[in-house]
């Protein structure tokens, strides 16, 4: 099997849980909150290719790259997005957290602060993983913010990196949180989720 593990991670907003093509119909009408596909500088999938989608990362599992959650709202029970390990390097202990998305009504509250916290929870002190790595587009702004005030430091960019649907050239932004970081980034991201808001 490959490493790591399929597992579910479970916080008081937030349950993620291995994908399966059971999540498809629930996670296409979550997709179509916000119409988040048509977002020029990021991948999200649109509604109709939402079974497409979930087979894609599952094949992608099966190679060892991948390791595919849903997001589910605990206060709902109902599938909201998708998040997962990539770009997964067992010999090195490193994995990706990325190719995420959430439906727009729970973007900004809680949910995705705590699916990182527990995807890095589980990446540093289950996994013993050595480095944890954030990617995204140049141009999304919304998504770098995120990333930073989880705590990651901007490694660097890889200028003209990806080609995306559009045609257009993506320059990605690479960020980390290294192992001896993951202490103090605890303390941070517990703060964050506990404070009075």
């Amino acid at each position: 099997m490959a490493w790591p593990d399929p597992v579910t991670l479970e916080g008081a907003h937030a349950r993620l849980e291995p994908l399966t093509q059971a999540h498809a119909a629930a996670l296409a009408e979550a997709v179509a909150d916000g119409e988040l596909w048509r977002l020029w500088y990021t991948t999200v999938p649109e509604p109709e290719g939402m079974a497409a989608e979930i087979e894609r990362r599952l094949s992608l599992r099966e190679a060892g790259l991948m390791l595919p959650f849903t997001v589910i709202d605990r206060a709902s029970g109902a599938p909201v997005g998708m998040t997962t390990y990539m770009n997964i390097d067992a010999a090195m202990r490193r994995v990706e957290i990325g190719s995420t998305w959430c439906r727009r009504s729970v973007q900004r509250g809680p949910l995705n602060t705590e699916c990182k916290f527990l995807l890095l929870r589980h990446a540093f002190e289950t996994l013993d993983c050595i480095a944890v790595e954030f990617r995204t587009h140049f141009f999304n702004h919304q998504s770098r913010r995120a990333i930073e005030r989880l705590g990651a430091k901007l490694d660097g960019v890889l200028r003209n990196h990806a080609r995306m649907r559009d045609g257009t050239l993506r320059d990605t932004c690479i960020y980390s949180i290294i192992a001896g970081e993951w202490p103090t980034v605890r303390s941070h991201l517990t703060w964050q989720m506990e404070r009075p808001r």
